[in-house]
């Protein structure tokens, strides 16, 4: 049976004290709401509706970053989470399957957990997912008949019998297309909150005879962000989760609790990750790698044997062939580094291409921005290119050749040549003592007044 996901990303979310809107916040340097997103990708669902309203313009970008096929749709007033599910029913007209109901706020429930759902599906009408609490708190309670859910009890409205129960509600729950838009309709708002549940689906599907169960995962999957604190907190188990299955799949961490990763970082067996490495959104290292400590890599591909840092920066567009070595204090940007180059000092290397066994000399540049444009720098195969040499874009260098120490490189450099430009030298006898004294004559002066 095809699958659709209805996405409820409306809040603003108030005790986040930001002008973001609540889903935008980020975990693992991804929205919360492309996590949500990201799980439920692997089911194909054949739709998926997000549900916005505060920040809607920002959050409805957001969804088809994601998704460039996701379905925005308003809930323009606030009034609770089954009216949010109500706007999603156009957008699912003719649709014929199930609906799982998630929340943009809620990143870590997982694909093995939203298949259990389904799976459920084929004896039930309603599922809903739900989980043990340590400290129940103020989630609603799901009650249980064996394995009927008889109701979901908001903790407002619940006894103190009920608040005693520990089984609580996840809010995600899963039924056909149908089912649960017949029954949202008939949802009231006569509650503490005047506001309208999604949760009394359940007691109006049992009263029409309707089969409702609940499906259990581990709390931490449900837990979702409703302050600056537990974003933090979210931040915390995600980057201990990522770690340790990245080591469980064979990656060396010296120290992993100062390595940082994003959501899409994949890091091959065998690859060593030495202390206090970032890694923002888009890495790809390959088995075999050695990324040295303190460095800081975003949009890169890092291939076998090759080694960054330590204190080396990759930015987007950062190809490094395999065993390429990038050295203390270097920057590449939007460059392709081919196989066994060598960039190990103090260098910039942004908008260019270096061929295969080039060595790049400490203090080199590529002055690739005019102010308003970039132009790209070319450098062939098994060229040494000098300390401190300015490569004036758009140029190239040939394959074996060599730029002197210094140099200042404006025009294309054939293979097999050596470019100079620097001013020749001169040599002033004693200009140097008379100079000194001049200017500490001159301090001298000044610190009298």
């Amino acid at each position: 049976m095809s699958t659709a996901l209805v996405i409820l990303a409306a809040g603003k979310g108030t005790r986040m004290e930001s002008d973001l809107p609540k889903v935008l916040h980020k975990i693992g340097g991804a929205p919360l709401l492309h996590h949500a997103m990201l799980s439920a990708s692997a089911l194909e669902p054949e739709r998926t509706i997000v549900v916005t309203g505060h920040g809607a313009e920002l959050v409805d970008a957001a969804a088809q970053e994601f998704d460039p096929d996701a379905i925005a749709v308003r809930q323009e007033e606030q009034l609770g989470t089954a009216h949010a599910v109500a706007q999603a029913r156009d957008a699912l007209d003719g649709f014929d399957g199930d609906v799982i109901v998630l929340y943009g706020d809620t990143p870590f429930i997982t694909t093995d957990t939203l298949e259990q759902m389904i799976a459920a599906r084929a004896a039930h009408d309603i599922v809903v997912l739900g989980f043990e609490a340590a400290d129940p708190g103020r989630y609603g309670r799901l009650i249980m008949d064996g394995t009927t859910l008889d109701r979901i009890v908001e903790f407002k409205d619940a006894t103190d019998e009920e608040r005693a129960i520990t089984l609580c509600n996840s809010g995600v729950i899963c039924a056909d297309a149908r089912t649960l838009f017949d029954l949202v309709a008939d949802v009231g708002n006569d509650n503490a909150s005047g506001e309208y549940y999604l949760t009394d689906i359940i007691g109006l599907a049992n009263a029409r005879g309707l089969k409702a169960t609940a499906v259990t995962c581990d709390e931490a999957e449900t837990l979702g962000i409703n302050s600056r604190l537990e974003l933090a907190n979210a931040e915390a188990l995600f980057q201990r989760n990522k770690r340790r299955a990245l080591i469980e799949d064979g990656v060396v961490m010296q120290a992993p609790d100062t390595v940082f990763l994003s959501f899409d970082t994949i890091i091959g067996r065998d690859a060593e990750i030495e202390p206090n490495v970032v890694f923002a959104p888009g890495v790809t290292v390959e088995s075999g790698a050695r990324i040295r400590a303190f460095s800081h890599l975003e949009g890169a591909h890092v291939s076998r044997g090759a080694t960054v840092g330590p204190f080396a920066r990759l930015r987007p567009g950062a190809e490094l062939a395999e065993d390429v070595h990038i050295g203390n204090f270097v920057e590449i940007k939007n460059a392709a580094i081919d196989e066994g180059a060598k960039v190990n000092h103090l260098t910039y290397i942004g908008d260019a291409e270096v061929g295969a066994r080039s060595n790049i000399g400490a203090g080199t540049i590529t002055c690739n921005y005019d102010g308003v444009m970039k132009h790209r720098t070319t450098i062939g195969r098994d060229t040494f290119i000098g300390s401190n040499t300015m490569l004036v874009a758009p140029v190239a260098v040939g394959n074996e050749a060599m730029t002197a120490t210094a140099t200042v490189v404006t025009k294309d450099v054939p293979d097999g040549a050596m470019a100079i430009a620097r001013t020749e030298q001169t040599n002033k006898d004693g200009f140097a003592r008379k100079l000194f004294s001049i200017l500490r004559a001159k301090k001298a002066k000044q610190a009298k007044g």
